[in-house]
């Protein structure tokens, strides 16, 4: 096993926090290209799966979708006013309402949009929890039917068949926080699912999730979101990010990634991505820097930042 990527947090030239992350590249052809870290374990690809969860809703028969609505069904949405309105819309449009939604009661993921949902009297409901989106889609590919959670149900065995289809046998199951079957993969399965993604045959459900998800990043995130900014600074990329620290993301060069920080925070997540763009060619704009390796603040001012720790033992390897 190749040692994990190593991100440090620097206050002064301190270095204040250590993670160790875990990735997969693979190349063009979905071989493996790098590797660092533990990629065989098994790993909860959480928010991440919800790209072949939409393939699984767009390949129930009957059921259609717009284009902003299947990048809906694959987002973890900040929110934001506009992720709501798209939610409710969504639900009316077949007969439903939020009432109908199944996933936990939450606050708007982002910090933004969760102080002006208070602000405006919110309180914690479905519709404002991050995966609504997904539960909208999946209601309506289970028309109505409010056991659509159950793992048993048809809905969720295709969301497990999707998966395995696109990416690997699924080594685990549980339940994830908004409450729909949680799957587990290795990280280098998990990363065959963007490559798959990316990859797909024009017109078929795979290839129609990542064009929609490329053409609307903001309803995948939302204002500030990794994914959202990456996708829309970088064209061509498409990235998912999922909780406890996961990413997944094809690249302009046909490239896939998947990685995984073994403490679970997310923060870790960007200076890697930044690694992996820039060996395949790519420059990242001052956007996505600003986002994926943002300056440590103290006192209101840049004191510090995130960078992968230099020299072989903080930088992936090559498979070969």
């Amino acid at each position: 096993m190749t040692p994990p990527v190593v991100v440090e947090l620097l206050r002064g030239e301190v270095v204040e926090s250590v993670h160790a992350v875990s990735l997969v590249v693979l190349a063009d052809d979905g071989s493996v290209a790098t590797t660092a870290g533990d990629v065989a374990r098994p790993v909860y690809g959480r928010s991440a799966l919800k790209p072949a969860q939409a393939v699984a809703v767009l390949a129930t028969p009957g059921v259609v979708l717009g284009d902003a609505e299947v990048a809906l069904a694959a987002a973890s949405h900040s929110g934001e006013p506009g992720h709501l309105e798209a939610v409710t819309a969504l639900l009316a449009r077949h007969g439903l309402t939020p009432a109908a939604l199944r996933c936990v009661p939450d606050l708007p993921l982002g910090p933004d949009a969760a102080h002006a949902y208070l602000a405006a009297g919110g309180t914690p409901s479905p519709l404002a929890m991050n995966c609504s989106g997904k539960h909208a889609a999946m209601l309506v590919a289970a028309r109505g039917d409010p056991g659509y959670l159950d793992p048993g149900h048809p809905l969720q065995r295709a969301c497990l068949a999707a998966l395995e289809h696109l990416a690997g046998p699924v080594l685990a199951t549980s339940t994830d926080g908004c409450g729909a079957p949680a799957f587990a993969t290795t990280l280098t399965d998990l990363a065959r699912l963007p490559w798959a993604l990316a990859h797909a045959e024009p017109g078929s459900p795979p290839a129609r999730v990542a064009a929609t998800m490329r053409a609307h990043p903001w309803l995948v995130g939302g204002t500030g979101r990794l994914e959202t900014v990456l996708m829309t600074e970088v064209p061509g990329t498409l990235a998912k990010s999922g909780a406890e620290g996961v990413l997944v993301a094809a690249l302009p060069d046909g490239t896939a990634l998947a990685a995984k920080v073994d403490d679970g925070h997310a923060r870790a997540l960007g200076p890697v991505l930044l690694d992996v763009l820039a060996a395949t060619g790519v420059s990242a704009p001052d956007a996505v820097v600003a986002v994926a390796a943002p300056a440590v603040v103290g006192g209101g001012r840049p004191v510090g930042r995130l960078r992968t720790r230099p020299g072989a033992a903080g930088h992936a390897d090559s498979a070969e």
